[in-house]
């Protein structure tokens, strides 16, 4: 057994922190009452994928990601299109990835960084150093120690009887600490914290937290620093803590589950007219068709809840606007409309 003990104090915030987490998690799992429906699965995804990238300097919209993972060819920087093509197939394997074996990780590793660095799925073979501009704010463990120090950082989560929210960030930050790859070492860090946090929950496979991150990528890297300066994670923690509650503040539980004829229940956390602008695409279709895309089924909550508010907000238009009621009556974006 291993006798490597990460340095961080447990503080009163993480603990109202984790009470909130929980609350929020126990209303979302009685609310959603299945599994969540395939469509938000990948729309998550690939708002995770393009927010940990664009953590990394990558400058494709969230639109051009969609475009590239729907098979779509766009104008845009050949190793960034990669970097996207390579992450969407790593997480694609996160539900079959061991999150105790340091062996997947490099599996992982392997995939997200394949064409981009010769050390793909190989820990680095040189020293790294993290700078901001031209200081030097973090130097790593010398490469021959990382192997060591990997497998006691797993060692040490599998022992742990610390609660998986805080010790799935402790290990985020060591992980960065040692700095185990030539490159791609945050979005893996990233890509991991959200792995040990699904293994606890399911739903954390398709929240996008990375999302928030992105939006705190300030104090994200600050956080780290300050865990540098302290030798104690704990602040780290509780930014990582607070980025979970907000993420899971954000989930909505879109339909019905009152009747037979009720929808399927699924957890998300976009509005239901961004959901109903997703589904539309580029694409020209009925209230049918859009209801079969959204895997909704009663009609007036559709209206009510999808349809009537885009109308209102001038999202979208009709094709035949004079009347309204028409059977032939489909729908499409304003063209100035971009997701």
């Amino acid at each position: 057994m291993s006798d490597y003990k990460p340095p961080f104090h447990i503080t009163d915030k993480m603990t109202s922190l984790i009470a909130e987490i929980s609350e929020q998690v126990g209303r979302i799992t009685v609310l959603q009452g299945g599994t969540i429906n395939p469509r938000l699965r990948r729309e998550n995804r690939i708002r995770t994928i393009h927010s940990s990238l664009a953590i990394e300097h990558n400058s494709l919209t969230l639109s051009q990601v969609t475009a590239i993972l729907d098979g779509k060819r766009i104008l845009g920087n050949p190793n960034e299109i990669k970097e996207i093509l390579n992450a969407y197939e790593a997480y694609e394997l996160t539900l079959q990835l061991d999150s105790s074996s340091v062996d997947d990780l490099l599996k992982a590793h392997k995939l997200m960084m394949n064409g981009l660095v010769p050390e793909n799925g190989k820990f680095r073979s040189g020293g790294v150093g993290i700078f901001n501009g031209g200081a030097l704010i973090h130097m790593a463990p010398p490469a021959e120690f990382v192997p060591e120090h990997i497998q006691n950082l797993f060692s040490w989560y599998q022992q742990s009887e610390l609660h998986p929210l805080i010790k799935s960030a402790v290990f985020h930050y060591e992980f960065e600490f040692i700095h185990p790859f030539a490159d791609g070492n945050g979005r893996m860090g990233r890509m991991w914290h959200s792995l040990l946090l699904g293994k606890w929950k399911e739903l954390f496979f398709w929240l996008p937290i990375e999302e928030l991150i992105q939006s705190r990528q300030k104090e994200y890297y600050d956080a780290l620093g300050v865990a540098d300066k302290q030798a104690d994670s704990a602040e780290f923690v509780e930014l990582m803590l607070e980025i979970i509650r907000d993420s899971l503040k954000k989930v909505t539980v879109v339909g019905r589950s009152t009747d037979q004829d009720s929808d399927q229940v699924a957890v998300q956390d976009q509005s239901p007219v961004r959901l109903l602008l997703s589904a539309l695409g580029d694409d020209t279709l009925s209230a049918s068709e859009l209801m079969k895309q959204l895997g909704l089924s009663h009609r007036p909550s559709f209206r009510k809840n999808y349809l009537n508010p885009a109308l209102e907000q001038n999202l979208i238009e009709r094709t035949i606007p004079d009347k309204p009621n028409s059977r032939n009556q489909k729908y499409r974006k304003k063209s100035y409309i971009t997701l």
